[in-house]
């Protein structure tokens, strides 16, 4: 839908050329933006990086923005930790994490052999152990917030993840993310001495809005 979306409304799209190519309704030309792995793109006061990942996608990337020398990292709908997660994910100073599946849950779920076989084989989600994994070997001294996202309604359990990544959090605040209401807005700011995260600000209103990240 983002080329209807676009031309309805003007936006520019950021879009790497093999991605633009394979789009089922074409992005009009004067909208589309080539985006181009490692180069940092600037929006306003953001800057946005994106880089490859292992998904079962057309060229698939995902993303860390920067603002003010913080640096937040989106990294879901990822099949392995390859050496671009782990590179940018070090670079952190809170980012959102898939947790998708636990792997004796997935295993023993209703999905189909097929299905499993994607999820877990490498070019489909992170489980919980691979996440963690990432979270306790390759996270920064500065990072302060990690937020647990796109778990499996199925095959994963909110508060198994929560127990789970808390064991191993030593300073640092986890979420998890709900798939049923938002999450509330953190102020991610640089540690002093150590880490140090704010309490999350109350929500007070669900009207639609625009929210600064940073």
């Amino acid at each position: 839908g983002v080329a209807g979306l676009a031309e309805k409304y003007f936006l520019p799209v950021f879009i790497t050329s093999h991605t633009s190519q394979n789009c089922s309704v074409p992005i009009k030309k004067e909208l589309a933006h080539t985006l181009t792995a490692h180069e940092p793109v600037n929006i306003g006061g953001l800057s946005i990086t994106a880089f490859p990942k292992c998904h079962d996608a057309v060229d698939p990337h995902s993303f860390i923005i920067t603002c003010n020398d913080i640096t937040i990292g989106v990294f879901t709908d990822i099949g392995i930790p390859c050496a671009h997660v782990i590179k940018y994910f070090s670079q952190c100073h809170a980012a959102f994490l898939e947790a998708n599946y636990d792997e004796v849950l997935l295993e023993k779920g209703r999905y189909p052999r097929f299905l499993k076989n994607r999820i877990s084989g490498g070019m489909g989600h992170l489980s919980n152990r691979q996440a963690l994994e990432i979270f306790t070997t390759y996270r920064s001294p500065f990072m302060t917030h990690l937020l647990l996202a796109h778990l499996s309604q199925d095959n994963n359990d909110p508060v198994m993840v929560q127990r789970l990544f808390n064991d191993h959090a030593e300073g640092i605040e986890v979420v998890v993310a709900s798939r049923h209401e938002q999450t509330a807005i953190y102020t991610i700011q640089k540690p002093a001495q150590g880490r140090q995260f704010s309490k999350p600000l109350p929500i007070r209103s669900l009207r639609p809005m625009q929210l600064s990240l940073f």
